[in-house]
């Protein structure tokens, strides 16, 4: 397993050390007669191959009094089915050498196997079955339901600001499926019927909500016989795959409101959570440039002013929460100590004034651009990070080929589009404020 992590990192250093630039990633496509999307990247530099399926199903996919449905799928999937074992996902790809795992957002769920690619029929054979018959019974939902409250445990009730995620989707997107996250509420699972997993599984774990995506040393033909024998019979779903209708409610009165949550944590935060675009749009790009200048690396704006200079945080960021029906903008910052959240606010507050005033100058411009390229090549330097790419561009645009063409997008930016759409989003009415304080400042004042 060692070995394999080692040459999947030398793979990714070799990639970006030959090129230093955006590569053209050559793919096929096609769609099998039960709905299921394929794409497939060849690439024989070595013996290693990402096999992932990503379903187009999250947390916005659950009615009110479900939530939590797709991120317990997440897990009771890897249970086993008709043909393999409970526990045994994990030991067939481990004694194969290779890895494996999931991740589930409020809008699809990931899962992949990376392999040597003599095993890539294993990969293709899990799948399958986790596609054809995920074996959903009392045993493995009660284990997995123990597992979720666990991970919420610990990710979420006792981890420091762990909630600011549920706080900022529950005031921001109110009305919508968006106002409740991934992990939902271990009200909803406990209370759910094994009935209701399965009809779940049923409507959303189909061949025509799903992308099948495949990158490394294989051979085209002989991959389209394997996933034409392992995906081939299983059956598309009889009705169209729901989807949800969303509409937004202005803010109203919770506009520019500031909300207090008392959290098991010694420094005071800060977190503004404006409305922005969704994913996809070119407000969404100059919206990313946007989010560099303020707050990514040493020399960015709020890290110089509000942690170096004037010291007013211990930790400061912000960033786009760009969805497929929604879109947040968040800035936070940790409160040093000895300032109150008024004077964070405050000084939060005159960085994105300045923005929205004076246009980013040409060489911290060019530097942001330099990120954005930097990272978008990075993604592309694993065979998983390729995999992942083509099935959500597929998946959310209708269109892998971004992989090779969005970076265009980001360079077609201007420093008046990023003033623009600080203008147009980051305005008091649009937002919501949370103060995070220490709870031994709620008992004080009780």
């Amino acid at each position: 397993m060692r070995k394999f992590s080692v040459l999947l990192a030398l793979l990714a250093f070799m990639a970006l050390s030959a090129t230093g630039q955006q590569r053209k990633i050559k793919f096929i496509k096609y769609t099998l007669p039960n709905g299921l999307k394929v794409i497939l990247h060849q690439d024989n530099t070595v013996p290693v191959v990402a096999v992932t399926v990503l379903y187009h199903v999250g947390s916005k996919n659950e009615k009110p009094g479900q939530s939590g449905f797709a991120h317990f799928f997440e897990h009771l999937m890897f249970e086993g089915s008709q043909n393999i074992g409970r526990g045994d996902f994990m030991k067939y790809v481990s004694n194969a050498g290779g890895q494996l795992n999931a991740n589930t957002s409020q809008d699809r769920t990931f899962y992949y196997e990376n392999l040597p690619s003599n095993q890539l029929k294993l990969g293709l054979w899990l799948e399958s079955e986790r596609m054809m018959h995920a074996k959903i019974e009392p045993v493995g939902v009660n284990t997995q339901r123990e597992v979720v409250k666990e991970e919420k445990r610990m990710r979420i009730d006792n981890q420091p600001y762990g909630s600011i995620f549920e706080e900022v989707c529950k005031n921001l997107f109110g009305g919508t499926p968006y106002a409740w996250t991934p992990i939902g509420t271990m009200e909803d699972l406990n209370k759910a019927k094994l009935s209701d997993f399965i009809t779940f599984y049923k409507t959303y774990y189909v061949p025509n909500n799903a992308v099948l995506s495949i990158a490394g040393d294989i051979n085209i033909d002989s991959t389209k016989k394997l996933i034409a024998a392992y995906f081939g019979p299983i059956p598309g779903a009889k009705n169209a795959v729901p989807r949800p209708d969303i509409h937004l409610q202005p803010l109203g009165a919770a506009a520019d409101r500031i909300d207090t949550v008392f959290d098991n944590i010694q420094l005071p935060a800060v977190i503004e959570a404006y409305r922005g675009p969704v994913q996809g749009t070119p407000d969404y790009y100059a919206f990313r440039v946007l989010s560099n200048v303020l707050s990514s690396g040493s020399s960015s704006r709020m890290q110089k002013s509000l942690v170096d200079q004037k010291q007013l945080a211990l930790g400061i960021g912000s960033f786009p929460m760009s969805q497929e029906g929604v879109g947040a903008y968040l800035n936070y910052g940790i409160v040093n100590s000895g300032v109150s959240p008024d004077q964070l606010q405050q000084a939060m507050d005159e960085e994105i004034t300045g923005i929205k005033t004076t246009l980013v100058g040409g060489h911290e411009f060019q530097k942001v651009m330099n990120q954005i390229e930097t990272a978008y090549v990075g993604r592309a330097s694993t065979q998983l990070g390729i995999a992942e790419s083509l099935a959500n561009y597929e998946v959310y645009f209708g269109n892998a080929d971004l992989i090779n063409t969005e970076l265009e997008r980001f360079k077609k930016v201007t420093p008046e589009d990023v003033q623009k759409v600080a203008n147009k989003y980051l305005y008091n009415d649009n937002r919501i404020i949370l103060y995070y304080l220490p709870k031994s400042t709620e008992d004080k004042k009780g």
